[in-house]
């Protein structure tokens, strides 16, 4: 055989080697893009729930604000909580606003770089916020369930239930505020933030970072 017959069926082969590592390559990123995508199907499926249970919050506390509008107390309650199922509407909307921004067509790194915004927006914002609500936002609901049923706490005891209530949300408070301390004291911040940001979002991350690791070995 002629040294250029061999050249060019050693280009030949090299290029149906690179080929069929292209279509290997493609095929993997397809199926691991496709399982990261359906990992966030629970985000996706509890984030329209909370949407859901938002805009009943909302309507609920709307339509008792608006019969109670001439009565004080029972109208900062009712306020209180439409201003909290707004904010859970309002989180679950810009959650899955950032899941939709994710473009499985993109470079991994784009696509990395989309889901550390939903877990910035999960960790930095939303489980700090829903930490404090949660401490506080029982009292109003406690309140305005109470006067539905004809029993309102400004005629009775509301100095000693005030207090009762707000120092057992202080200590609520208190005691999440001192476990996340203790958590990053004892070094486990890591499992404190992937708490925070959720098994969907840690799940489609370790499929990308998968992804990115077989194309480094290629």
């Amino acid at each position: 055989m002629e040294l250029d017959d061999f050249k060019h069926a050693w280009q030949g082969l090299d290029r149906r080697l690179e080929r069929q590592e292209a279509l290997q390559f493609g095929i993997f990123r397809d199926g691991k893009l496709d399982k990261a995508r359906r990992g966030l199907r629970p985000l996706i499926w509890g984030q329209a729930i909370q949407l859901v249970i938002g805009l009943a919050f909302a309507v609920w506390s709307g339509l008792f604000w608006v019969d109670h509008r001439q009565v004080p107390h029972l109208l900062v309650c009712g306020l209180l909580v439409h201003a909290c199922g707004l904010l859970f509407v309002i989180s679950a909307a810009r959650n899955l606003y950032l899941i939709q921004r994710v473009d499985y067509a993109a470079a991994v790194l784009e696509i990395q770089r989309r889901l550390a915004d939903l877990r910035a927006w999960r960790l930095r914002v939303e489980a700090p916020a829903n930490a404090v609500i949660a401490c506080f936002i029982w009292i109003p609901v406690l309140w305005m369930s109470l006067a539905e049923h004809g029993l309102d706490l400004w005629t009775y005891d509301r100095a000693g239930f005030m207090r009762w209530s707000l120092s057992s949300s202080m200590v609520g408070l208190a005691m999440v505020v001192l476990t996340v301390w203790l958590m990053r004291r004892l070094g486990h911040a890591r499992t404190l933030e992937d708490s925070a940001v959720g098994s969907s979002v840690r799940k489609a991350e370790a499929v990308l970072e998968e992804i990115a690791r077989f194309e480094r070995d290629c």
